[in-house]
């Protein structure tokens, strides 16, 4: 039987005092593929990063657990040093911190430990051919001037060196060309080989799980869980939209 990694229960958040999310409730076991999918506008962003921690998005109502431990009071950084990992649908740029400082960075804060450099850049190395990315980006400030390609692969970079329980991917797919999207495509799949990872995936474009085999799949309409089903629900929505979610 799969072990329960993520619980969320009865989850109301808000944001400046404006109800985003309806009681919320998501299970998700170790080793599976969630996808999580709705109009624009739907509060699926804001369930990740509520689920995330992050300070603007207040939970009124509810619980999210991690590993059976209760997480919802925790810190962002706190629910990363215990396995949890967001990509960001717009990354933003850090001036003054390189890549590879941010990554030697996230790793010790994440290990406790005192990273091998090189250890680090063979591994990091490695991680880079695997998503066509050229080392020079290594010593650039991290996501500055990257293309919105370039910025989406080194978060997927951050996904094979953090190895995290659960990613939750917020459009990682989204502006980015074919090519792009299969290099991104088999990063993720990478992870979830070598890392035995977990993926919920935000997503309006179902060409980012094309390689994944999907369990299961959440549609959020107007802040609440409208339906759930098994993968065969992605291509569902692909042929006939959320219309009879939003009734």
């Amino acid at each position: 039987m799969a072990e329960n990694l993520l619980k969320v229960e009865n989850l109301t958040v808000k944001v400046d005092e404006k109800e985003i999310l309806h009681g919320i409730n998501m299970e998700v076991n170790a080793g599976e593929t969630h996808v999580i999918m709705g109009p624009n506008g739907a509060g699926k962003s804001t369930l990740g990063l509520a689920i995330m921690g992050n300070p603007k998005y207040t939970v009124s109502e509810g619980k999210i657990s991690l590993d059976g431990e209760d997480i919802t009071e925790e810190p962002a950084n706190e629910r990363a040093k215990k396995g949890l990992f967001l990509s960001f649908q717009a990354p933003i740029e850090v001036p003054g911190i390189t890549l590879s400082e941010f990554l030697r960075n996230a790793l010790q804060q994440r290990s406790d430990k005192r990273i091998k450099f090189w250890d680090f850049k063979k591994e990091v190395e490695e991680n880079m051919e695997l998503l066509d990315m050229d080392e020079k980006y290594l010593q650039r400030d991290l996501n500055v001037g990257f293309s919105g390609g370039e910025k989406k692969k080194a978060e997927v970079l951050q996904l094979l060196m953090i190895k995290p329980k659960l990613a939750i991917l917020d459009e990682t797919d989204s502006g980015l060309d074919v090519d792009a999207v299969k290099t991104v495509s088999k990063g993720i799949s990478e992870y979830m080989k070598k890392c035995g990872g977990t993926l919920l995936i935000i997503t309006h474009n179902t060409r980012i799980l094309e390689s994944l085999s999907v369990d299961k799949t959440h549609i959020i309409v107007k802040g609440k869980l409208a339906a759930e089903g098994d993968g065969s629900m992605v291509q569902k929505i692909i042929e006939n939209g959320f219309a009879e979610f939003e009734k």
